[in-house]
């Protein structure tokens, strides 16, 4: 596996055809039109493909005519993405194809099955999204900053590699290479199985009271964002790559039966023990995701500002911590029940921590370390 990110000007001259304007499709229109890279667009949908066309994703297929393109962009639904794949490899015979699906392996084999060129053929998966869909959500700078991964296979010529790489790097992502295998594996870890997971739980508040439900605060809600995602698409993915995720859920299987057991006897010799040890298992799990940027994990210190619920109260308060001169690494926003006060979560390096809560004070914030 090797990872990079290029800076400035990338490598696509075009003309590059992106076949699927949904969210993705028409947002790597836009990142590469931004990059004055010419794009045309095709979809099975023509209000899709006219709302991608209105906001300046590309312009229509055919005007492309005879032309041949440099790289297509398969932007497809997974469960088609092998077939939409084999078509434009027939269609343009001298194009890199690449697909944006969410899994791989799946693709692959079904590709090798049709006997297609895979010499020109590169899977590649943007790790961004957004909460909405479509193409009136596409945004050109969705991708920037956000991992990009390529999975060449052992056919993939360098030519056609060169270009999966240069369309990550000119919409200003972090382009990383792994097998397909590597790919479907890492993504039903630490993609998949959130989601999964998000969905289960969530599930278990249908039909709860709704006086129970008021008491819920950050956690329940950072655990079940995700649950909202749409099930149509999920379907989708955790079809095909089914037998990773299985993988994983057999760990978390025997992780739930060992839970189950313990707290049906809470107070038998050693369970308390097991229960502190299954809680710092999930702290060693948490302190290895990556940190800021990417980089190593750092331990950082927290603290609470309450503001007033009302207009430019937070606005006002980033504009004082940066006039005090300290960086915040992360924000979190809550609200107290019951009460006008929201609640801002911030998160800086310890030894700005003291420095932070002590300058705010003084400007008369209040401050709850």
């Amino acid at each position: 596996m090797s990872a990079f990110q290029s800076q400035g000007r990338g490598h696509l001259d075009g003309p590059v055809v992106v076949l699927g304007t949904g969210l993705l499709g028409a947002s790597i229109g836009l990142g590469l039109r931004g990059r004055g890279v010419p794009v045309f667009l095709a979809d099975p949908s023509p209000t899709n493909q006219a709302v991608a066309v209105d906001i300046g994703a590309g312009r229509p297929l055919p005007e492309l005519g005879n032309g041949s393109p440099q790289l297509v962009v398969v932007a497809a639904p997974p469960d088609v993405t092998a077939e939409v794949v084999a078509g434009a490899l027939a269609d343009y015979p001298q194009a890199t194809v690449v697909d944006i699906a969410s899994v791989k392996a799946d693709i692959l084999a079904r590709l090798r099955a049709t006997g297609a060129d895979l010499s020109r053929y590169v899977g590649t998966h943007p790790m961004a999204g957004r909460e909405k869909s479509g193409p009136v959500a596409a945004r050109g700078e969705l991708f920037t900053s956000m991992p990009w991964v390529v999975c060449p296979t052992p056919e993939t010529s360098g030519t056609a590699l060169q270009a999966a790489r240069a369309l990550g790097a000119d919409l200003g992502a972090v382009v990383s290479q792994f097998t397909a295998d590597e790919h479907d594996a890492a993504v039903a870890l630490v993609s998949h199985l959130p989601q999964v997971m998000s969905s289960l739980l969530a599930s278990r508040l249908q039909g709860t009271p709704l006086h129970a439900l008021s008491l819920a605060g950050n956690g329940l809600r950072d655990v079940t964002r995700i649950a909202a995602s749409d099930p149509t698409l999920w379907v989708q993915i955790l079809g095909g790559n089914a037998a990773k995720v299985v993988e994983i859920l057999y760990g978390v299987r025997d992780d739930l039966n060992r839970l189950i057991g313990t707290l049906e006897q809470p107070t038998a010799p050693g369970a308390r023990l097991d229960l502190a040890q299954l809680i710092s298992e999930g702290n060693a799990g948490q302190a290895r995701i990556p940190g800021k940027h990417g980089g190593p994990p750092q331990a950082y210190s927290w603290l609470t500002v309450l503001v007033d619920d009302k207009p430019g109260q937070i606005a006002q308060l980033l504009t004082e911590i940066g006039e005090i001169g300290v960086n915040l690494e992360d924000l979190r926003l809550d609200h107290s029940s019951g009460q006008n006060v929201g609640m801002v979560e911030l998160s800086v390096l310890p030894n700005k921590h003291d420095h932070l809560i002590e300058a705010l004070n003084d400007r008369g914030w209040r401050v709850l370390s």
